[in-house]
């Protein structure tokens, strides 16, 4: 098909498309970045001085987990055979020749955390394992690795300072996944220092490693804290233990990274669906706007000179990676995405407080519409003004998109994000029943035509919307969905056995009649509406055992039911593959909600 005969929804995931570029930290000139280019998103080197550019990785299920050393002379990828997250890290010379293993000693393992020595031969290597919980290795060429932390809980490798004679971990050994304490570990294994705001019960918060100061001998790390109901950055100074609290005055969550001569930080600030950037200078204990505009940015990062890279997109614009000194720093090659309609920002009053929720309809149409809600995944995590293909695809069909940031989406404050737990699904349902009240009387959604959809946390919240609230949705559509969340429980990766033991208060056997309220499974006999599910076969997030456990009840009453499973993980990164199944629930929804042929389906 030749591109001007592509549909627009089409060409906004063939388009290519790059990631914000990662750079070496001795040697700036050297980036890495990720791309679709090829038609599967992998790693590409790019060096600056020259212009060149190289496709670094190249595998059938793609790969987007890579690193630079600091020297810039190696770039470390993990590889996952499958797609399943299970694998090991190889390395590539930065001018390309043959990958190797990259820590030799070290068995294939989730990965969980890495940090690179800038002597160009040390590494701290996360890994976690069913059968051993968390272990942190130290690593140097030419040596076995060694051992430095052990834990059932889950945990992982937040720095190394710039001298390498300090790490950064950031654990879970009081048992809330949610919330981590901070450790600092010499190279030995012993400990330095530790920072917990975990208190125990409602009250606990949550510390996150942002990275140590680019200094040498500078034992300063600026970490993230939950200290005030949101997240904010602090300095602490492993040394002393002494606190800098910057107290930023800036609504909703805030987050920061180094500059790199270590006078400032670059502020990263997220407020409503939206976000921004700032410079704060230590010494001025000053904050100045850098300016940006409005919409979303998803990534930045502070360049030698001070100036400012950062992937910026809006609902309407597609994603590009610019630069404060006024360029668009990597503009790839080809086809251009076809932009889509800015996105309409709405409240609800909800039974915890205002939900906020994001609308996009097509251009010049009224309502009542067909309308889908598109839930997000994490669910610690929240939509925004940010370019995203698949809804753009529902609204060139004619659909309305509505995007709701329930009770466990993150912009919002802790208690919104924490608010989830025990009721674990109930409550974000009852945020999202509230906002289709709203848009069925406010004249936007025809109530007889309303898909629910999303993918991941997202897809399980389908699956259990059709089943609690079967009465309020016409056509559910779920991508690797937690199905049965007990099976799910036993068959996924330890690390979000951990996160459910958190959110339910502990394992299936200790509270049954948490998980049994919370699983799809449950109310799969309730289910009225059409159910499409996809899943990835190879998927450790949300196995494909659980789903199958989903789908036989669905068949032995004859459920009105499509399902359609394909060999990768959670989710696929080949373009081909990712198209296909947009294709097939669009399909889904216009057979099922006989939608007009008017609508360009």
């Amino acid at each position: 098909m030749q591109d001007k005969d592509m549909p627009d929804w089409e060409k906004r995931f063939r388009a290519p498309r790059v990631s914000l570029p990662d750079w070496a930290e001795d040697a700036p000139d050297r980036s890495l970045f990720v791309s679709n280019a090829t038609g599967t998103y992998e790693l590409y080197a790019w060096d600056r001085s020259t212009g060149e550019q190289r496709q670094v990785t190249d595998r059938p299920n793609g790969t987007t987990d890579g690193v630079l050393t600091p020297d810039g002379a190696w770039i470390w990828w993990f590889d996952d055979k499958d797609g399943d997250e299970f694998g090991v890290w190889r390395r590539q010379r930065f001018d390309g020749g043959e990958d190797e293993l990259a820590a030799p000693g070290l068995d294939p393992s989730y990965p969980a955390g890495l940090a690179l020595g800038r002597d160009g031969r040390t590494a701290i290597v996360g890994r976690s394992t069913d059968e051993d919980g968390t272990t942190i290795h130290l690593a140097r060429t030419g040596e076995p690795p060694t051992e430095i932390y052990r834990h059932r809980e889950s945990a992982g490798v937040g720095d190394l300072s710039h001298d390498g004679r300090l790490i950064a971990i950031e654990h879970t050994e009081h048992g809330d996944a949610m919330h981590s304490a901070l450790r600092v570990l010499r190279p030995d294994g012993t400990a330095v220092a530790e920072l917990d705001d975990t208190k125990g019960g409602a009250e606990e918060l949550g510390l996150e490693v942002l990275g140590f100061a680019p200094v040498d001998g500078d034992p300063r790390l600026l970490i993230g804290h939950q200290r005030r109901g949101r997240w904010e950055p602090l300095v602490w100074d492993v040394a002393t233990g002494e606190e800098t609290d910057l107290a930023l005055e800036l609504p909703g969550d805030v987050s920061a990274e180094w500059y790199p001569d270590g006078t400032g930080l670059l502020i990263a600030h997220s407020f409503e669906a939206r976000s921004e950037l700032f410079r704060y200078d230590l010494a001025r204990r000053e904050l100045v706007r850098i300016p940006t505009p409005a919409g979303s940015v998803s990534g930045a990062t502070a360049r030698p000179d001070g100036s400012v890279e950062y992937l910026w997109s809006s609902a309407a614009e597609p994603s590009a990676v610019r630069s404060t000194t006024g360029q668009v720093v990597l503009d790839p090659p080809g086809m251009k995405s076809p932009g889509s309609v800015p996105v309409e920002d709405v409240w609800v009053e909800g039974p915890g407080g205002r939900i906020h929720a994001l609308v996009q309809r097509p251009a010049g149409t009224e309502g009542p519409l067909p309308t889908v809600f598109d839930i997000h995944g994490g669910p610690t995590w929240h939509d925004s003004d940010a370019f995203a293909a698949g809804p753009a695809a529902w609204v060139d069909h004619g659909y309305a998109v509505v995007r709701v940031n329930y009770r466990g989406s993150t912009g919002y404050g802790r208690a919104w994000t924490d608010a989830l737990k025990h009721r674990v699904g109930l409550i974000e349902l009852e945020d999202i029943a509230a906002v289709r009240e709203w848009a069925v009387t406010s004249g936007l959604a025809d109530p007889s035509r309303i898909v629910l959809t999303g993918g991941s946390w997202g897809g399980y919240l389908t699956l259990l919307g059709l089943g609690t609230q079967p009465d309020a949705w016409t056509v559910g559509i779920a991508a690797v969905p937690v199905a049965d969340y007990v099976t799910a429980y036993h068959d996924e990766m330890e690390s979000l056995k951990a996160l459910d033991r958190t959110l339910l208060g502990g394992t299936p056997e200790e509270v049954p009649e948490r998980f049994e309220a919370s699983s799809p499974l449950t109310y799969v006999d309730r289910v009225q509406a059409p159910v499409y599910i996809s899943a990835g076969v190879n998927d450790p997030r949300c196995p494909i055992r659980q789903i199958d456990n989903y789908v036989k009840r669905l068949e032995a009453r004859s459920a009105v039911h499509e399902v359609y499973r394909y060999d990768a993980g959670h989710g696929s990164l080949v373009v081909d593959e990712r198209i296909k199944q947009v294709r097939l629930e669009l399909d889904f929804a216009e057979r099922h909600l006989k939608h007009s042929s008017a609508s360009g389906v």
